[in-house]
């Protein structure tokens, strides 16, 4: 029975039922998830356990790890001078230390991890660099941080607390931060009758002049202070009666204070207006502004609105990295391609996809209208509250087709122990597409949302898109990662990159396509509409980061690309540039998924390996960039400073066309 508020939608035929959930070639609906019956099933094989490869230095790599997570716990003032100094010593000494061994006398995994530990602290140390550029842009707005900064070592340190110093030290900065904040609020009016008396009146203090990219990062970096300060307050306060005595006051001046000025910075200088604040003029200094999951993308639009009407104008900024940026962050990545050369890979890709869709939307009806015939897509559904069967036939269905070939093994515990949950209309709102991992997170309609958000979200979440990617967040996807992951090369955990997780279960989706998993038109557009985002993602993202398009500009451009609504389009841009992502993550999964193509033609259409040979060899070695899988599957020759150069762009498959009767 659909709720009566969505009739209105149904009897404009904007919405259509889905008629039936079987699949050509797939299973019947199911009642329940399917995994072996035997529990036995689930106890692996500890004879081929023993056996496995190990590495010599796994032990070395756990402990870099366990070493770098107390030392982040230890020194817990972000980028404090004192946080800075100890983690780039404990980095440099590890690489010393590493540079000592006998890299000749390592087995061939040993070398594997030599090189992906090495690869690993040389980019934190690169990163420290750029962090501290962007520590001296903020550096004028913030000029009281590495003070504040300082208490929480003071206390790390256990030196006993002085109270009374403690309140002088905020009451001063207390004053600091007020003048600042002070010098980007309106000139107060002249009295009065003061410009008729000739009276010279005193010239303005010019504020710090910074872009809009900087302010948004120190209003950022204001918060993580404050948090700081917070923490280090409530240590004291009430334990010792002195120190509350003496600061008590100091300190929630100060909070306030600090809390003030990020406001005015984010109204002021980035030009973001407050919930509740009155409308502010935008002070922009120094030049042009700077630019502004799960499976990722697409539908339920109005599901993701703001919650009020101020967040709803707050601007896309970003921090784009820039050509130098990426170039550095795509070595680490072991990806020896520009930024402007990838751009062009995607593209190609996209071209592919977008004739794809074409010769769908020809079977459908709807000539070269491809849009149109992804509308038709996106306005079928299933009932409210029967999306949770949905997901289970569509796991179900995946499952059944992966038993039928000898492509990857999936334990027997890996098909049973993933577990399914519903997202909150508040998570919703960020996500409005399901996720997953060790449990599959559902996203559709709830009762309190609005009749546009349910629409959106039974577009966004249509059986046909949710057909292309079930797999990619269960198995053979992100939750048969998170497992092998967990039992293989575990160590490796600490190498986690988007090029193997995202790209593997991008890999999968194109592997299907090739293997006609989606055979009526309507599921090639939903397994083409991904594609299309996901080569939509490396040309916005990169561009963005190098200053070729704006946050708006994202925007259009994804509009135009990928059958997104115009909100989840602005969605998709606003997580790409909020900080939640690296600057590569987005192109990852297309990137990944490539390389991946071109191993498999590599080792597997040359029948070095077979499909199941090839695909565990990759998730039981663990997470690491796709060219240091190439380098143990391949046996490629290494140095201490990796493989040589993989242009594996040039050794890619064609894409393969839908074969059309």
């Amino acid at each position: 029975m659909v709720p009566p508020r969505l009739s209105s939608l149904l009897l404009s035929g904007l919405l259509v039922p889905a008629v039936s959930l079987a699949q050509p070639g797939g299973v019947k609906p199911t009642t329940k998830q399917q995994f072996p019956a035997d529990p036995k099933a689930a106890v692996p094989s500890l004879a081929a356990m023993t056996k496995a490869a190990t590495s010599e230095l796994a032990d070395v790599v756990s402990r870099f790890a366990a070493d770098n997570q107390a030392l982040q716990r230890r020194y817990d003032a972000p980028d404090s001078d004192v946080q800075r100094k100890r983690l780039r010593a404990f980095y440099e000494g590890w690489r010393a230390q590493l540079a000592a061994l006998d890299f000749g006398g390592l087995s061939a995994e040993g070398k594997v991890d030599y090189v992906l530990l090495d690869n690993h602290l040389r980019y934190q140390l690169q990163m420290m660099e750029r962090s501290e550029k962007q520590r001296q842009e903020t550096a004028p707005l913030l000029p009281f941080a590495g003070r504040l900064l300082a208490l929480q070592d003071v206390r790390r340190d256990l030196v006993t607390v002085n109270g009374q110093e403690a309140a002088r030290t905020l009451a001063e900065v207390t004053r600091q931060v007020d003048s600042l904040r002070a010098l980007y609020e309106p000139a107060p009016p002249r009295p009065a009758g003061d410009s008729a008396s000739g009276a010279a009146r005193p010239a303005r203090v010019v504020p710090p002049k910074v872009s809009r990219t900087v302010g948004n990062r120190a209003a950022d970096e204001l918060d993580q202070v404050r948090n700081t300060v917070g923490q280090w307050f409530r240590y004291y306060n009430g334990y010792d009666p002195l120190f509350s005595w003496w600061v008590a006051n100091p300190y929630q001046k100060l909070d306030e204070s600090l809390r003030r000025y990020a406001q005015t910075i984010r109204q002021r200088v980035v030009g973001i207006q407050m919930a509740g604040a009155p409308a502010a003029g935008t002070m922009v200094t120094g030049g042009p502004g700077g630019g502004g999951s799960g499976g990722g993308g697409g539908g339920g639009a109005a599901a993701q609105a703001p919650r009020n009407a101020a967040a709803a104008n707050e601007p896309i900024i970003g921090d784009p990295i820039g050509a130098e940026g990426l170039a550095m962050d795509l070595r680490h990545a072991m990806i020896p391609y520009t930024a402007d050369e990838l751009i062009a890979i995607a593209e190609k890709e996209y071209a592919f996809s977008l004739a794809e869709a074409k010769k769908a939307a020809k079977e459908l009806g709807f000539g070269d209208d491809w849009k149109a015939a992804m509308e038709k897509v996106k306005n079928t559904f299933v009932e409210p509250g029967k999306q949770p069967d949905l997901i289970r036939d569509l796991a179900n269905e995946a499952d059944a087709f992966f038993a039928k070939h000898d492509w990857v093994t999936i334990p027997a515990l890996a098909r049973e122990d993933w577990r399914m949950e519903m997202l909150s209309p508040e998570r919703q709102r960020v996500s409005p597409f399901f996720l997953g991992g060790e449990s599959i997170l559902v996203s559709y309609p709830t009762a309190d949302m609005t009749d546009e958000e349910k629409a959106m979200s039974l577009r966004g979440n249509n059986p046909h898109f949710s057909r292309a990617v079930v797999f990619h967040e269960l198995n053979p996807g992100h939750h048969l990662q998170g497992f092998m992951s967990a039992r293989y090369n575990s160590h490796r955990r600490l190498f986690s990159t988007p090029f193997w997780n995202e790209g593997q279960s991008l890999y999968w989706e194109m592997f299907l396509w090739d293997r006609d998993f989606h055979v009526t038109p309507e599921d090639r557009l939903g397994a083409l509409a991904w594609r299309m985002h996901r080569s939509a993602r490396i040309v916005f993202s990169l561009s963005f980061h190098l200053g070729k398009m704006t946050p708006e500009q994202c925007i259009e451009y994804l509009v135009d690309k990928v059958p997104f609504e115009r909100a989840n389009s602005e969605a998709e841009v606003r997580r790409s540039f909020n900080g939640s992502y690296s600057p590569i993550y987005q192109a990852a999964y297309m990137l990944g998924g490539l390389q991946l193509r071109a191993l498999y033609k590599e080792l597997v259409d040359s029948k070095k390996m077979t499909d199941r040979q090839f695909h565990d060899a990759i998730l039981q070695g663990g997470p690491m960039p796709i060219a240091m899988v190439r380098a143990r599957l391949a046996k490629v020759p290494m140095t201490r400073e990796g493989p040589s150069p993989w242009r594996f762009a040039e050794q890619l498959p064609a894409p393969r066309p839908f074969p059309v009767k």
